[in-house]
């Protein structure tokens, strides 16, 4: 009995997307939140060059006066895009703008689940307070399965973050202090 060409065509495609799968599997890890000198991320890019893909999953208005802006936001990892990196960033209001004071990691470096960590339910708990300094605690879901991660606290002080050494490990990556 012949071959079908459709056949053919259909176990070659196999074959290229096995191959592709072995040799992507088969590459070494490497962090994807691209950290200069402070921890920052460099223009939102990783170190291949590609942009990385960012949403904001939470933010918080304080202070009628100073206006003091905080968000969480994921960062996708380009090394595995079902992983993500959290920053938590603060900004304060410059010349009727807001302008970045400072940010810190949540987490590790690609430590959170993309879709859990961008989806419904995903803040556990996110609070802030008008004070200086200003303490900021945050849990998120790591799954549905799992539940939500241990709450991480931070204190915005004079515009800069200082870790309250609580929660995961390597939760106090921040560029402050």
């Amino acid at each position: 009995m012949p071959i079908q060409a459709t056949a053919l065509a259909r176990g070659g495609a196999v074959l290229v997307t096995a191959a592709a799968t072995v040799a992507l599997l088969a590459a070494p890890a490497v962090t994807t939140e691209a950290e200069a000198h402070d921890g920052r991320t460099n223009s939102g890019r990783t170190n291949g060059g590609q942009a990385a893909e960012t949403r904001q999953i939470a933010s918080s208005v304080l202070d009628a006066d100073e206006n003091i802006k905080f968000t969480l936001t994921a960062i996708r990892s380009t090394a595995d895009p079902l992983r993500a990196s959290v920053r938590l960033n603060a900004f304060m209001r410059q010349n009727g703008k807001f302008v970045l004071s400072d940010e810190v990691r949540v987490g590790a470096v690609d430590g959170w689940f993309w879709f859990p960590v961008t989806g419904r339910g995903a803040i556990c708990e996110f609070s802030t307070a008008s004070t200086n300094p200003a303490p900021i605690t945050t849990s998120l879901l790591i799954t549905p399965a799992i539940g939500c991660s241990p709450p991480q606290s931070f204190e915005l002080r004079d515009g800069k973050f200082e870790a309250a050494l609580q929660g995961a490990p390597g939760a106090a990556q921040g560029s402050g202090s």
